[in-house]
């Protein structure tokens, strides 16, 4: 489990081909890596991924069709940057929110708006998924617990203050970029139950 409080932004060194077709091999350099061992998780852009080799201060996760369906990772270049985060220790401090690092779907961002130090960031999102989408809730954005403050048929806005646009990879986002979404965990359990 997460909570959606990155801890670095790491840099792609190469998204390349792996010897099953249709799978990926995702090499990031990070600080982290020395804290990290193989078979440990470690979220990219909010997605769960295990570490199946370790360099110096890079470090290699297998991405396999369904994630590259379901996330922006397929989309990554050299020198990109990646938000990450490592999963919460039991003795840990809950900040954020619960954060699976399932990612739900991709969205593209529609604006981005300076408004004195903060910004607005303007995303859109699959109709499938609207009623996850309420005011004043949370979701995760490139794995980044954030509050939407804004819903709209087919879009919702969330507010970005200074520090979290200097420490993740918002500030590299234009006018059509692709992020990943996941939408509350608690809400997809209600609904389920209600359901049934």
């Amino acid at each position: 489990m997460f909570t959606g409080i990155i801890e670095s932004a790491g840099s792609v060194e190469e998204l390349r081909k792996a010897g099953v077709p249709g799978a990926f091999e995702l090499v990031i350099r990070t600080p982290l890596a020395a804290e990290l061992r193989t078979g440990d998780s470690l979220a990219n852009n909010g997605c769960c991924l295990t570490v199946v080799a370790k360099t110096g201060s890079t470090v290699a996760f297998d991405l396999l069709a369904e994630t590259l369906r379901r996330t922006n990772l397929g989309l990554l270049k050299a020198g990109d940057l990646v938000n990450l985060e490592r999963p919460l220790p039991a003795s840990g401090r809950f900040d954020g929110h619960i954060v699976q690092g399932h990612i739900d779907a991709t969205g593209e961002v529609l604006a981005i708006e300076p408004t004195g130090r903060d910004r607005r960031i303007q995303v859109s999102f699959p109709s499938e998924f609207a009623h996850y989408v309420v005011s004043k809730g949370s979701i995760a954005v490139n794995g980044i617990s954030l509050t939407v403050a804004e819903v709209e048929e087919g879009s919702f806005a969330v507010w970005i203050i200074p520090h979290t646009w200097e420490v993740t990879n918002l500030r590299a986002l234009s006018r059509g970029s692709k992020v990943n979404l996941e939408f509350d965990l608690i809400a997809k359990y209600v609904e389920r139950m209600v359901k049934l």
